[in-house]
């Protein structure tokens, strides 16, 4: 009794009886199929995100050039029309050779297969080309079996590595760089990116924009081979 008096003088008059804390309320889950499809919208929103950062980095890869002293230069192949470069390879070629004329690298490798009705393949085609603009035939060497970009550059690490060489400028147009960059590694070499800046791609902005949109769903295969 007399601890409970103490316990009131010191609380002071008038105070008011200690109580409880109300219970903390009780947060209730949201249904199942509600929680599925805040799940769903934030991978969306994830992917998203990642399918932005994928084209950002290809554009800004694409305005890099490396053109360090290296063991060869690969031209990545593109279409032809009986023996003769499209567009788009000629421009390819054209920057292939003002490389090989500044000393950057003593080999070009020409790589592309022959599609069905072909009669002659990309590379061989560009091996004449290259020839015709002053190009020694003994400087040229030839990756034919490629029909595919992964498949070109598969090709290319098994040719280098025959020849001990190292390092490689590689040759395509702006949108193509990063995931060769990829590839290049991948396949066992380091890869110097250096784009052509007068393909009628570049020159043609609906055109790019289709082709970054596309690189942009091969560039994360090349991601995940590469690690």
């Amino acid at each position: 009794m007399q601890l409970e008096d103490e316990d009131r003088t010191l609380a002071g008059p008038g105070a008011a009886p200690p109580t409880s804390a109300p219970p903390a309320p009780v947060r209730r889950r949201a249904p199942m199929p509600v929680r599925i499809v805040r799940g769903l919208i934030k991978l969306g929103l994830v992917l998203l995100a990642g399918w932005a950062l994928c084209l950002a980095s290809i554009h800004l890869w694409g305005r890099r050039s490396e053109t360090p002293r290296s063991d060869a230069i690969v031209v990545l192949g593109a279409a032809q029309y009986d023996g003769r470069p499209s567009p788009v390879l000629k421009a390819r070629l054209d920057h292939a050779v003002a490389l090989y004329k500044r000393g950057v690298a003593p080999v070009i490798i020409m790589t592309g297969g022959q599609a069905p009705g072909d009669t002659v393949s990309e590379a061989v085609v560009g091996r004449r080309y290259a020839i015709r603009q002053g190009v020694p035939a003994a400087a040229i060497l030839t990756e034919r079996g490629g029909m595919t970009t992964v498949e070109s550059m598969k090709s290319v690490g098994r040719l280098m590595r025959s020849r001990e060489m190292d390092t490689a400028v590689l040759v395509s147009d702006p949108f193509h760089m990063l995931r060769l960059k990829l590839l290049a590694r991948q396949v066992g070499f380091r890869g110097y990116t250096s784009p052509t800046r007068t393909s009628p791609i570049s020159r043609n902005q609906a055109q790019e924009r289709k082709h970054l949109v596309r690189e942009s769903f091969s560039l994360p295969f090349a991601l995940l081979q590469a690690l």
